[in-house]
């Protein structure tokens, strides 16, 4: 961490760890190299604390302007690079991500409000898509067509050109570099726009592995920023494909402002995933699948349990196993202690929340657990006999709130959870396989997970959803070469022809 101190002669001085150099970084952007933005500088604030713990260079519409033509320029060298020296690169960068855990583990933290174990999770992860996307880079690119004409005919991947990643707060590390890494390893450059609540492990870090690791300069420009850079990078004629994970809000924005410029987008937004518990379910192994989905980050987590539909004959009792959970889930700062949960990410999202919970309340459900918070920290909620109607039935609450839904049937356990309009993840618990296939082949989802909790990823599927959700795209697995790269068509003659013209 970034550590300020007054000298004696009223100096400040700024004392920094090996890794992340703030005397590099600090109140800059990375372009071809580290440099400061015509827009300004950003405090980073600790949600637990809001204390400074850094400065950063923010991006405006020039700034992006400036990186994506920088990016453009760097290229097609990046592309002709041998596919063995990027996946060289990429490993390389995953080595150092791992080796300087124990210094970044506490950025994460403090940034993002992630308690430890959390963002230890993102330092593994991360680098399994690194290592994941290095393997892409040796993938074959191409395959042989019917020949006609007399002519050969072959069709080959290309990359698109430059790619701009816009990601989130909530996972900043891991959901920057899976877009990143896997764009990288198909030859193209990036522009990233790291969230600029969390720009140090959504971006700086990033940065710096790779620029120690020897990308070329001008490969990856990061450049922090908000809305205005947002929707420059949706407009920028040198970019030729948006990746963004977000809300449904801000990604149809996106959608329709890079569609209007033809720019290829994939997004990866929001989710009401509902778990289905039947009753022929473990309740104990349920509970505790219902508590991890619903609680794990302060449930700010797109993949959130957002629903927990119980058959009506064991509702109650789950219930009262999830109300026991939740009054064992400390919340507090996570650099000070051993906590289950963190900050909410601002005070915006705990009005938001908060709303929610009320809402339900006043419309019939019954709070059995927290549906309070001091400052930014929500305790761990309950809500029983949530219902159609009620905004925590219809929203996504990106809090830590288990909204508990009763049902009667099979059918009609579906029929609540394909109500949303959203289609991220869902689960089904059962100790009848069949029986649980049988409902989650119904359910509308980008992804489905028998007798498990809704979230869950990994460098190795294909990650996206359905509705407002996303625009059926995918990221990740056998999706990356898919979405980063485009066909090309290419044919030969041993020597032209005459046409009749």
């Amino acid at each position: 961490m970034i550590v300020r101190e007054l000298t004696e002669d009223g100096t400040l001085s700024i004392q920094t760890d090996t890794f992340l150099d703030a005397g590099r970084w600090e109140g800059r952007a990375f372009f071809a190299d580290w440099a400061g933005t015509s827009a300004g500088v950003i405090d980073v604030r600790d949600p637990a604390t809001d204390a400074v713990i850094a400065m950063v260079g923010v991006g405006g519409a020039d700034d992006i302007a400036r990186a994506a033509q920088q990016a453009r320029a760097a290229q097609p060298a990046w592309a002709r690079t041998l596919p063995a020296e990027r996946a060289r690169i990429l490993n390389k960068a995953a080595d150092l991500l791992e080796a300087n855990s124990a210094e970044l583990i506490p950025w994460i933290m403090r940034e993002s409000g992630s308690i430890q174990p959390k963002a230890g999770i993102e330092i593994e992860h991360g680098a399994l898509f690194i290592r994941h996307a290095a393997t892409l880079a040796t993938q074959p690119m191409g395959v042989m067509l019917p020949a006609m004409d007399g002519r050969s005919n072959h069709a080959r991947r290309v990359p698109h050109g430059v790619v701009g990643v816009i990601s989130p707060f909530n996972f900043p590390l891991v959901l920057s570099v899976r877009a990143i890494a896997a764009a990288l390893a198909c030859g193209n450059a990036v522009l990233h726009k790291p969230d600029p609540r969390t720009p140090i492990a959504g971006g700086i870090i990033i940065a710096r592995i790779f620029e120690d690791a020897g990308l070329p300069k001008g490969v990856l420009q990061v450049v922090p920023g908000g809305a205005e850079a947002g929707e420059a990078m949706c407009r920028d004629p040198n970019i030729a494909m948006i990746s963004f994970t977000g809300s449904a809000v801000a990604g149809a924005k996106v959608g329709e402002v890079a569609g209007r410029h033809l720019k290829k987008v994939q997004l990866e937004l929001g989710g009401k995933n509902a778990l289905i518990v039947l009753d022929d379910a473990d309740l104990d192994i349920a509970a505790s699948n219902a508590a991890w989905g619903a609680f794990l980050h302060q449930g700010q987590i797109c993949m959130a349990t957002g629903l927990i539909l119980a058959h009506h004959s064991v509702a109650d009792a789950l219930t009262e196993r999830l109300v026991t959970k939740a009054a064992h889930l400390p919340v507090g700062d996570p650099s000070t202690g051993q906590v289950a949960l963190g900050p909410i990410i601002s005070d915006n999202q705990v009005a938001s929340i908060q709303k929610i919970v009320d809402d339900a309340v006043a419309k019939g459900a019954k709070l059995l657990a927290g549906g309070t918070h001091q400052g930014r920290f929500y305790a761990a909620t309950v809500l029983a006999g949530v219902k159609p109607g009620m905004l925590a039935f219809e929203e996504e609450i990106f809090g830590p709130v288990a909204c508990v839904v009763s049902f009667s049937s099979d059918a009609e356990a579906v029929a609540l959870a394909n109500a949303s309009d959203y289609g991220l993840a869902a689960g089904v618990i059962s100790s009848d396989l069949g029986r649980a296939m049988a409902i989650g082949e119904q359910l509308n989802v980008g992804q489905l997970h028998i007798n498990d909790q809704t979230v869950n990823g990994g460098p190795f599927a294909p990650f996206g959803g359905r509705g407002k959700s996303g625009n059926g795209s995918r990221i990740g697995g056998p999706a990356d070469i898919e979405e980063f790269t485009q066909w090309q068509w290419i044919s030969t003659k041993a020597q032209a022809s005459a046409y009749p013209f």
